[in-house]
């Protein structure tokens, strides 16, 4: 179906990429449904630290709009009722609120976009239900998971979702390319400090880089502890916007990828830099989990750590032949297949495809949810 759409997003934020990496995956979706001919309302809530640090205020791709409060989003139901589609994602503030809200207006189709899912599961088994409740989830005609495999199963049979999809983060290779420049950087990594991330860290760059005093490395990202014990040569970097993570990238001779320890437990989670990486060319090596290597195969697209030692045989012991052959066959298989406008046209089938969008517009509006 060839059917121009519009599409309400509630998201986390897309005004500004620090201390998230939901920016960027919503950049290349919204940006290749733009491509496509649908039109996207992104609605984002306006909260201080995300309005301080605004680096895309006013994007060409869709309509962004800020509020304050639930209030201004029943106030906008008439708007809501004419999309196709209205999608709230993970980590929205007051989520859980604002998904019982939505449930009860008739909308055509209601999805959510979980971009946490591994970090949702383990939450709403303990019982934190902030931006989801637990008895929230079969009320989605489609519950769109940043992770595959065992995900989607647990999503439909332990917290009873009617539909479980995965849609994968993506990038925009417009913005994501190779680009010439001097090498400054053995290895580096970038990404929000998280603790339980740290130990990876630990292992795979900064051990590696006390035992190679002659190599320089860099992590890039805000939030971490300023008393964080670093050798001499590990560069820090507090915040690096999108706009110069293709240059950040390109500076390096491999980039580690490391994955937080709810999605490696779950497995099927590559994250957003797994992608803007490969499609920088930039030769990756990642921790291991489940579905990694189905996504980009070990030693022909990718690298995969255990440890220190796996990290320091790959920057000692690999040369630039097969560093590169790694890195352009990552590349391929991102372009082949993990880019916004992949993203968008899966978003877009599966919504127009279900059977009660046409149902909801046949009837008018009119099919109301228990919320």
């Amino acid at each position: 179906m060839n059917r121009k759409l519009d599409i309400v997003i509630f998201g986390l934020a897309l005004s500004s990429s620090w201390g998230n990496g939901h920016a960027t995956t919503y950049r290349a979706l919204i940006r290749g449904l733009n491509e496509a001919g649908h039109r996207v309302t992104f609605m984002e809530r306006d909260v201080e630290w995300y309005r301080s640090h605004r680096d895309l205020a006013h994007p060409d791709f869709c309509e962004l709009l800020y509020y304050d409060s639930l209030p201004q989003v029943t106030q906008m139901a008439k708007r809501l009722r004419r999309a196709d589609a209205v999608i709230v994602g993970s980590y929205v503030p007051q989520g859980a609120a604002l998904i019982g809200m939505l449930a009860g207006m008739g909308l055509n189709f209601l999805g959510f976009y979980d971009i946490d899912t591994p970090v949702t599961l383990s939450m709403l088994a303990r019982g934190e239900e902030t931006h989801l409740r637990r008895d929230q989830a079969p009320l989605f005609d489609i519950y769109f998971s940043f992770s595959g495999g065992r995900a989607l199963n647990r999503l439909k049979h332990e917290f009873g979702a009617r539909q479980a999809m995965a849609l994968y983060c993506a990038v925009d290779p417009q913005l994501y390319y190779p680009q010439a420049c001097q090498q400054r950087w053995a290895l580096g990594y970038l990404g929000t400090y998280s603790p339980d991330r740290q130990p990876g860290l630990e292992k795979l760059l900064i051990e590696p880089a006390r035992r190679l005093p002659q190599m320089n490395f860099v992590i890039a990202g805000p939030n971490y502890p300023r008393d964080m014990d670093l050798p001499s040569n590990v560069e820090r970097i507090e915040h690096l916007e999108p706009a110069r993570h293709r240059e950040f990238y390109a500076s390096q001779r491999f980039t580690l990828n490391l994955t937080r320890a709810d999605m490696v437990a779950l497995g099927w989670s590559p994250s957003v830099r797994i992608f803007e990486a490969a499609a920088c060319g930039t030769p990756i090596i990642s921790d291991r989990w489940q579905g990694l290597d189905d996504l980009l195969p070990e030693d022909e697209a990718i690298i995969i750590a255990d440890g220190a030692g796996d990290v320091i045989d790959a920057l000692t012991a690999v040369d630039d032949g097969v560093r590169l052959a790694i890195a352009h066959t990552a590349r391929k298989l991102v372009l082949a297949g993990h880019t916004g406008v992949h993203r968008a046209q899966e978003l877009a089938q599966a919504i127009t495809s279900h059977p009660r969008f046409e149902a909801g517009k046949e009837a008018g509006h009119e099919l109301q949810r228990s919320a």
